[in-house]
């Protein structure tokens, strides 16, 4: 999931939020003492994972991998590289899934990702997520495009971009490893800045957070 070392995010003109508050969500950066309820959630959750990510093709790690992990995150999103979060119920006592504003699509632009675990699936938790980030990537980073991107065969995070106004703007053939090792074609959704003004993440009510806990959006 990380940046090659050729891609570096927008930096941000205010933050970066390391914590954000939706209705039901709260989105932070990785803490060290997340590993062991990290490694918790993705290792009830592999089967329902491995088709679409590929982070989750390997067998269950140990939770030192899972903090090594969260050690590089946390690095990252500290030298505004990639800032890549846990999504958590808003009393931080489970590891709901995770997302992250990824640079992968060049200095103007930055990927979301997201996962949610299979048992919160179809609560629109993984949409408050990709509309939160969206937020923050347009007002924070002050970005010109979005992108979202999934597995064609991946309906159900499809509907995500699809729901929040993004625009498919084609395929992608051949683009991502499936587990039986085969080529898989991936969709492209994009939401450019002049689309964002008249968007449904526009409107969500959040509160955001630097690193010393200042209100920096909401």
């Amino acid at each position: 999931m990380a940046a090659s070392s050729q891609e570096r995010a927008p930096v941000p003109t205010r933050g970066p939020a390391y914590r954000i508050e939706t209705a039901r969500l709260c989105i932070r950066c990785w803490d060290p003492r997340d590993a062991a309820a990290l490694k918790q959630a993705i290792d009830a959750n592999l089967e329902y994972l491995r088709p679409w990510l590929p982070w989750a093709r390997d067998m269950i790690e140990p939770v030192e991998t899972r903090l090594a992990f969260i050690r590089s995150s946390r690095a990252k999103l500290d030298l505004d590289q990639e800032f890549v979060y846990g999504v958590f119920d808003p009393a931080e006592t489970e590891v709901m899934g995770g997302t992250g504003l990824h640079a992968r699509q060049g200095k103007h632009g930055l990927e979301i990702g997201y996962w949610i675990q299979e048992r919160y699936t179809g609560k629109g938790y993984a949409t408050e997520a990709a509309s939160a980030l969206t937020k923050a990537a347009f007002e924070l980073h002050q970005v010109k495009r979005v992108h979202i991107c999934c597995a064609v065969a991946n309906a159900r995070s499809a509907r995500i971009p699809e729901k929040l106004g993004f625009k498919k703007e084609g395929v992608l053939r051949k683009w991502v490893t499936n587990p039986e090792g085969q080529l898989d074609d991936m969709m492209l959704w994009t939401m450019i800045d002049d689309e964002y003004a008249q968007s449904i993440p526009r409107e969500v009510r959040l509160c955001a957070f630097d690193a010393m806990g200042r209100k920096i959006l909401g």
